[in-house]
């Protein structure tokens, strides 16, 4: 049935910076199945966010989202490095389970994802920016693609030893060092800013043409549509325009003297303030990235804005924010991602949609690889079998759920981390020690309590669950998923 639905809430993104846009009264059909809006950003640290406590950080349209939305405190990355963690937020699945567990590693052509499955039960399924694939399969159910991502790798070349193989130049030949990307940050229109820009482009022209087709009047009143839009900021190359990079020059508060790990995989990709960097390097690129989080921000402030200009009623929507994983930025004396420190595998997460649920702050674990059971329940059609994922909205709904409070990441073959409760267990290979991290007794991440006596039952808890996830020298040789909803809360540590 349809209803009236009047829409002139400018004031409700937040006080984002646009004009004011006042749209007339309308009539439509809100279609069973939700419009949901995907967005995602890329290296977003879970807390430079106005929402999550920063007070410096400029970020209205996530604000007003999260405001109105649920929050998730504790999400976690399936992987925190890109590849691997997009893949596993596509398919729902854990890398140890998709077999996507290194950087440039791609699903095989025709694996389940939540956008093959949305588009399968009706759903226009549109991909705008960056998807970060390099396999055969470029769609992946998504029935359109927008932008300048589309780009197969060299494996993906029916002969990967060809010409073609020998002539593309390894990620390690291009790449520069953590240092010289700190050292380079500052003003300035970055490669990724302008694919970021040839992205918002693309997605506001087909919220146009999808919704109104002012042209050939033809809008798409009766199919629902899966939009994502997935930016490659704040990732670095730090470049920010003047005048938010001045802004925040002054403002923000480096991560200066840190004290670093003795690991020997946590003490990896330190960038030293005075040896590698001087103080005022490592400042102007902690502006960068802040700015570059703001206009982030603005982009999807624009997003909404086009939505609401073509008559849309943003309550009508599913929409979800989150990122692939975090950036160190200086944090224990770390740049980039890789590590299992909250600030690489930890991310923002908010899903807004007051129509199943209103606003809330959710402290339980949850994975990116939950977003795959969420969206179906939300687009109201099953969930496919052999998932690492479980469905938020019980959790959102504030129903009593039978939830394993646990978040799972890989990085490679060996690096594991389980998270339970309070409890962070990482395991590094046989070759490397483990680690216990407890966040109620060491919010810091400084202490490893491993070797604690009081910690050595649940230790062996952790042990047992790592072997079942296909990891260690007990690993399960019949491994196939992550087990849930069957896996329970483990015994708590003393904090």
């Amino acid at each position: 049935m349809g209803r009236e639905v009047s829409s002139g809430v400018d004031a409700s993104l937040g006080g984002c910076h646009h004009d004011a846009i006042f749209l007339r009264t309308v009539t439509k059909v809100v279609p069973k199945s939700p419009n949901i809006l995907f967005l995602m950003s890329d290296e977003h640290r879970y807390d430079v966010a106005g929402f999550a406590g920063d007070p410096v950080i400029r970020t209205p349209t996530l604000d007003w989202l999260a405001e109105t939305g649920a929050v998730f405190g504790n999400a976690y990355t399936p992987s925190p490095v890109c590849i691997p963690a997009r893949q596993s937020l596509m398919s729902g699945q854990l890398p140890q389970t998709s077999g996507c567990l290194r950087y440039g590693q791609d699903l095989l052509p025709g694996h389940e994802t939540f956008a093959r499955t949305l588009a399968r039960h009706g759903y226009a399924t549109v991909a705008c920016g960056k998807l970060h694939h390099r396999g055969a399969d470029q769609m992946q159910g998504w029935t359109r693609r927008i932008g300048s991502d589309t780009t197969i790798g060299a494996d993906a070349v029916d002969n990967p030893a060809s010409e073609f193989a020998e002539r593309v130049p390894s990620l390690a030949t291009v790449k520069w060092s953590d240092a010289k990307e700190v050292k380079r940050a500052g003003i300035g229109r970055g490669p990724l800013v302008a694919q970021d820009e040839y992205t918002l482009t693309g997605a506001l022209d087909f919220i146009e043409e999808f919704f109104t087709d002012p042209y050939y009047d033809r809008p798409n009143r009766e199919q629902p549509v899966l939009l994502k839009v997935s930016l490659n900021q704040p990732h670095y190359p730090y470049f920010a325009d003047e005048e938010r990079f001045t802004h925040y020059l002054n403002r923000v508060t480096p991560y200066l003297n840190q004290p670093v790990s003795e690991h020997p995989f946590l003490a990896q990709r330190q960038v030293r303030p005075g040896i590698d960097a001087t103080e005022v390097e490592i400042r102007r690129a902690t502006a960068a990235y802040y700015a570059m989080v703001e206009n982030v921000d603005a982009m999807f402030g624009q997003v909404l804005k086009a939505l609401q200009h073509q008559g849309q009623d943003l309550d009508d929507w599913v929409i979800v924010y989150t990122a692939d994983h975090g950036e160190m930025l200086g944090q224990h004396g770390i740049w980039e991602k890789q590590k299992f420190y909250e600030a690489s595998a930890r991310v923002p997460l908010i899903i807004r949609s007051p129509q199943h649920f209103g606003g809330s702050h959710i402290d339980a674990n949850v994975n990116l690889c939950d977003l795959y059971a969420t969206l179906c329940e939300l687009a109201a059609h099953p969930v496919p079998d052999g998932l690492d994922s479980r469905s938020l909205v019980p959790l959102m709904r504030g129903e009593p759920a039978d939830w394993s409070d646990e978040s799972v990441s890989h990085f490679g073959d060996t690096n594991l981390m389980i998270k339970q409760g309070h409890l962070k267990y990482q395991y590094y290979g046989e070759a490397m020690p483990e680690v216990l991290f407890d966040l109620h007794a060491d919010p810091s991440e400084e202490r490893d309590f491993v070797a604690a006596p009081e910690y050595r039952e649940v230790l062996a808890q952790f042990r047992s669950r790592r072997a079942a996830l296909g990891y260690g020298p007990d690993a399960d040789p019949g491994y196939r998923n992550a087990g849930y909803p069957e896996v329970q809360p483990m015994v708590r540590g003393r904090s």
